[in-house]
């Protein structure tokens, strides 16, 4: 198969979805890999590491979706990119499609059919391939929200460690899974005193042990999150349902219970966001101010740290574009009923109930739009 990397294009986007390593595996496999000129510059990685690798450098992005079977990407598609597939291509990528109708529409017009890394599901229902992610954006959640903090960038002026004498800052977490562990462990290496909040008991007891029982574990409720907002100084928004837009877990009634320059920071933000009034930000202007309260819902945080995501991403994603390339969709998905989840849209049908339902859209068993199109072949 003949795969194709182009350069993203998306605003402060600096990763790449496959390193040289990926490149020589897929080359040894006996793939045909065209990475575009430059593509791994924002990840440090130069046209001749890939090309000592087996890649077959290629000028410009065009070139790569002409040429190549499948795309490999990181983040959702922009719309001249969308344009640029055609029937039968693949398509595997971040795709966050259930609060995202216009891209949705796009790339069932395209024909392609389309994988998404966050809808991927293992044997044991985790998220493999959204999980390398969710664990830098966990931690950059935190840090990003100590910054915000800080007077000069519109914080309340409260250093989340505190001093001896001085009380530290309370950092709420709402979600206690990938992103929620990750955003509690370095609130509490900041010395912060730490509230993950979570409606699974079971997933709590996990949180108590494997967090040391360093922080407090609070059952999710309505009244629970309206009587810790009070004495927060960062919320960090960390729900997950998969595949589906997010649900708001503060209100904009709610923001009025909070002090004066606390900070939210909204890693649901690619879902949607879970706090109502959150709308994406990018890196070079990543917060806004909502009554009184300062936003962070920079919507591809792990693309600030490109070395760490590029090759973390990379050890999740290769075994899957491998079994793709290898086998082809069909038996791809057969073989694998956990990448059968990832299958978002084929042949022009959404092929996600989640997705379906989110952008208001029928939903089409992915088995039906393969069985129909190996009966017009």
């Amino acid at each position: 198969m003949r795969i194709g990397v182009p350069a993203e294009i998306k605003p402060d986007e600096y990763r790449v979805a496959v390193t040289p390593a990926g490149v020589r595996e897929l080359n040894e496999h006996g793939h045909d890999v065209l990475v575009q000129a430059g593509a791994g510059e924002g990840s440090a990685i130069s046209d001749s590491a890939y090309a000592a690798q087996g890649a077959t450098i290629v000028p410009d992005a065009p070139g790569v979706f002409e040429d190549a079977e499948m795309i490999l990407h990181v983040k959702e598609l922009q719309s001249s990119e969308i344009e640029m597939l055609r029937p039968g291509q693949l398509l595997f990528t971040y795709l966050h499609l259930a609060p995202d109708p216009e891209q949705t529409r796009g790339l069932c017009g395209s024909g392609a059919t389309a994988i998404a890394y966050e809808t991927v599901e293992d044997s044991h229902g985790r998220l493999p391939l959204l999980a390398p992610m969710s664990e830098v954006a966990g931690k950059i959640a935190t840090q990003a929200g100590a910054f915000m903090l800080e007077k000069p960038l519109g914080g309340r002026g409260i250093l989340l460690g505190g001093v001896p004498g001085v009380a530290a800052a309370n950092v709420m977490v709402i979600g206690g899974g990938v992103v929620g562990i990750n955003a509690a462990f370095v609130a509490i290496g900041m010395e912060a005193d730490v509230f993950v909040f979570d409606r699974s008991i079971d997933r709590l007891r996990e949180l108590e042990g494997a967090l040391g029982g360093r922080c407090s574990t609070v059952y999710s409720t309505r009244l629970a999150v309206e009587e810790m907002l009070p004495s927060a100084d960062l919320v960090i928004g960390a729900v997950l349902v998969h595949g589906a837009r997010a649900p708001y877990v503060i209100r904009r009634e709610q923001l009025k219970l909070m002090k004066p320059g606390a900070v939210l920071v909204d890693v649901a933000i690619d879902q949607g966001g879970c706090f109502e009034t959150s709308r994406p930000t990018t890196h070079h202007d990543p917060t806004f101010e909502v009554d009184g309260i300062t936003h962070y819902c920079v919507a591809n945080m792990p693309g600030a740290v490109p070395i760490t995501s590029t090759n973390a991403l990379t050890n999740a994603t290769l075994p899957y574009a491998l079994a793709l390339a290898d086998h082809g969709v069909g038996d791809a998905i057969r073989r694998d009923p956990g990448l059968r989840l990832g299958v978002n849209v084929a042949a022009g049908q959404v092929t996600h109930p989640a997705v379906a339902e989110g952008v208001g859209m029928d939903y089409v068993p992915v088995e039906d739009v393969l069985d129909l199109e190996r009966s017009l072949k």
